[in-house]
């Protein structure tokens, strides 16, 4: 039984636990017995974590769990998430969880990839409400967030895509984000567990697949070795810049909006005493946060012009808003509400 297995401390065993320890540590929960669930597949990277948290876990006073999200997307989706479930009881993770999920129902134009991972994450915060779980466990790594990182490039979808991933997200925590993918593949190897290899991480239908197999390894070859490292410390880095930002936007935007009849204005003297980045992004926060409306650049800028580039311009449409300037306001209004 893997239950019973006691592996010698490896030095991709040690690097996992470590990786664990310093998250849960970050929890430090203000009671004990509290509980952590692990998501977990039955690959490599979900694994590893799963053992690394049964271990650390009790450790500090802590319960660990384990949730299985079965996507039906391949046949045998269930009996492969019936061997991770298994695997994660003879880990000694308690409670363990299958959930079963409707991936058609949670598309909404993204593609097979985003209505998935919108599934799961429907699944994985239902079961932490369900058992009062602190924090659920996933296993993406130091790999999976230079691809992100990549992706978000080709895209040109801007800072926020070039974040990557948060180590913490709601109740989800990364803690594997400085680990790389083969530092998983010989924890599970050392540890004796045998990890399931998706099939869907070898289609080359997949644009994340082809990033993994093709063009991060022409990088390294063509530029040189630690390409994922240096994707990863620039998600960091943009990661911090944003935040930053993020927080002079919160501190500022009380001071420099108004109520406006049906909506919210914005004084075109503090937009424009704002540099661009800064401006863009209280404009981008405001229609957000008042409308539920996430605009793209090119809207933003069409907005940013209303401020920097005025000559009597008419009023905007945009999808779900209209915007236009009234003397030294810029007014945001829902898209019926007559300007």
């Amino acid at each position: 039984m893997e239950s019973e297995r006691r592996p010698r401390l490896t030095p991709a065993i040690a690097d996992v636990r470590r990786a664990v320890r310093s998250c849960i540590d970050d929890l430090a929960p203000a009671t004990t017995d509290a509980l952590l669930l692990v998501a977990l597949s039955g690959g490599a990277d979900s694994l590893a974590l799963a053992a690394a948290t049964a271990f650390e876990a009790p450790r500090s006073a802590m319960r660990a769990g384990a949730v299985v999200v079965d996507h039906g997307l391949q046949a045998g989706s269930a009996a492969v998430a019936e061997r991770a479930a298994a695997q994660a009881r003879a880990l000694g993770l308690d409670p363990v969880l299958v959930r079963r999920v409707d991936v058609a129902a949670a598309t909404d134009g993204g593609g097979p990839e985003a209505a998935a991972r919108d599934a799961r994450y429907e699944a994985l915060n239902a079961a932490a409400a369900e058992t009062g779980a602190l924090a659920v466990l996933v296993g993406h790594t130091l790999d999976d967030q230079a691809e992100t990182v990549l992706l978000g490039l080709a895209r040109g979808s801007g800072g926020s895509s070039l974040q990557g991933m948060a180590a913490a997200s709601g109740i989800l925590r990364r803690p594997l984000l400085g680990i790389r993918r083969s530092t998983t593949r010989q924890f599970c190897t050392d540890a004796g567990l045998g990890a399931w290899d998706d099939p869907h991480n070898d289609s080359d239908l997949y644009a994340r697949v082809r990033v993994r197999a093709r063009v991060l390894p022409v990088l390294e070859t063509e530029l040189g070795p630690g390409i994922a490292e240096a994707l990863a410390r620039t998600a960091e880095q943009l990661r911090e810049d944003s935040e930053a930002l993020d927080s002079m936007v919160e501190e500022t935007i009380e001071e420099i909006c108004e109520p406006a009849e049906a909506g919210i204005a914005v004084s075109v003297g503090a937009l424009a005493a704002n540099p661009a980045a800064l401006r863009q992004r209280i404009i981008r926060h405001v229609v957000d946060s008042e409308f539920g409306v996430s605009l793209s650049r090119v809207q933003t800028l069409a907005v940013a012009r209303l401020v920097t580039d005025w000559h009597g311009q008419k009023p905007l449409d945009l999808p779900g808003i209209r915007v236009k300037r009234d003397g030294g306001l810029i007014v945001f209004t829902a898209a019926s509400t007559p300007l």
